[in-house]
């Protein structure tokens, strides 16, 4: 019979603890330690995140109540709630930042290597987009949002290939969804979807010389000029394709031109303008582009529903990122695991059901295949005769 350990310590298989200790190093995380490690505080907000702990008494009392099988998952003793409190108040969150971001790399190459892709075009997908998480002005005073209310913001970055989130910036709820954009870089050949919030034709003509592509909606006051009515097949949902130059950007030159789509939506019942600075994608396929940002909102919905980013378990900015950041490490494990799953799960009913099995002694790989079929019996150790002189 194969020994496995604990479905949570195979889980944290995909960070490996050399990686995790030469960031603890880079960002001199333990300084001042005093004992309690950094790997500690990790797998203690993990299980904040997949065992839906909703506080810090929750936490700690569901680790103790693990005993001897966290010693599989790296960890000699549960924290105390104040020792716990005080790391994520004080140790610096880029740490948690920088174990995402190698984890997303692992991710983003296995999703590679499985190939599946929605779209025909070589170009890399990314949905650009925030949501808003309310907090309580009174307690998270540094969260400004309006006069009387606070808010957390989270600007998500969510990689097509997979639907792994890629990057993230958490600021207070009053900064600008396309200030957040516009200090970020993006790699020739990307291209970006996103909604009229990021509307702005200085940051899309900027876009366009960097070489990225983007498709976003138009909103219905933009003034624009028509510089080429292209022509649309019979019987498509497209009921426009023009080539256009908005408002100021008309003295650009050609890198200024950008397509506006017109595309029915039977859904909907109602038509929806799409506008694109690639001239040479089909109009249909730009549609189903912009479609296919949905999955940015699904993964938004995923977060506040089934990971602990809705409520914090700490009042002050650090304490905040490093829940924010553990979550998104949360998500990019649990994606992983859907990917290599035979079995077809839904995020939210695989997050569900892990919850329940953290710390059971099951082969991992076996559950996700088969999570309906109990694991095999033991095998019964064979009694030998005593031998008598």
């Amino acid at each position: 019979m194969n020994r496995v350990c604990s479905i949570f310590a195979q889980m944290l298989q995909k960070l490996p603890r050399h990686e995790f200790e030469a960031a603890v190093a880079e960002h001199q995380a333990e300084r001042h330690a005093r004992g309690f490690q950094c790997w500690t505080q990790l797998v203690a907000m993990l299980f904040c995140q997949l065992g839906n702990a909703q506080s810090l008494r929750e936490i700690t009392g569901g680790l103790a109540a693990a005993e001897g099988r966290l010693n599989h998952v790296g960890v000699k003793q549960p924290p105390s709630r104040s020792t716990l409190a005080y790391a994520n108040a004080h140790r610096p969150w880029q740490l948690f930042a920088t174990v995402f971001h190698r984890l997303y790399e692992h991710c983003r190459q296995e999703a590679a290597m499985r190939g599946s892709r929605k779209f025909r075009f070589k170009h890399k997908l990314l949905s650009l987009d925030s949501t808003l998480i309310p907090v309580c002005l009174g307690l998270f005073d540094w969260a400004q949002y309006q006069r009387a209310k606070g808010a957390v913001k989270i600007h998500l970055l969510l990689d097509h290939d997979g639907y792994l989130p890629q990057f993230a910036v958490v600021t207070d709820g009053k900064t600008s969804d396309i200030e957040v954009a516009r200090r970020q870089q993006f790699e020739p050949g990307t291209m970006l979807v996103f909604d009229r919030g990021y509307q702005d034709f200085g940051w899309w003509l900027e876009l366009t010389r960097n070489k990225v592509l983007f498709v976003t909606r138009l909103k219905d006051d933009a003034g624009y000029g028509i510089v080429e009515e292209r022509p649309v097949a019979a019987g498509s949902d497209v009921i426009r394709d023009e080539v256009i130059v908005l408002g100021k950007t008309q003295e650009a030159g050609p890198e200024a031109r950008l397509r506006r789509i017109e595309v029915w939506v039977e859904d909907k019942g109602e038509s929806m303008v799409f506008v694109t600075n690639h001239l040479k994608l089909a109009a249909e396929t730009v549609a189903r582009v912009y479609r296919d940002r949905w999955q940015i909102e699904l993964m938004f919905k995923s977060l506040k529903q089934s990971l602990r980013i809705k409520t914090f378990i700490g009042t002050t900015a650090n304490a905040v990122m490093i829940q924010i950041w553990t979550a998104l490490i949360a998500m990019l494990l649990i994606r992983n695991l859907q990917m290599q799953a035979t079995y077809g799960w839904s995020l939210s009913n695989l997050v569900a059901l892990l919850r329940q099995q953290l710390f059971v002694y099951r082969d991992l790989m076996q559950w996700l295949n088969e999570p309906f079929v109990p694991p095999p019996e033991p095998a019964t150790p064979v009694q030998l005769a005593l031998a008598y002189a």
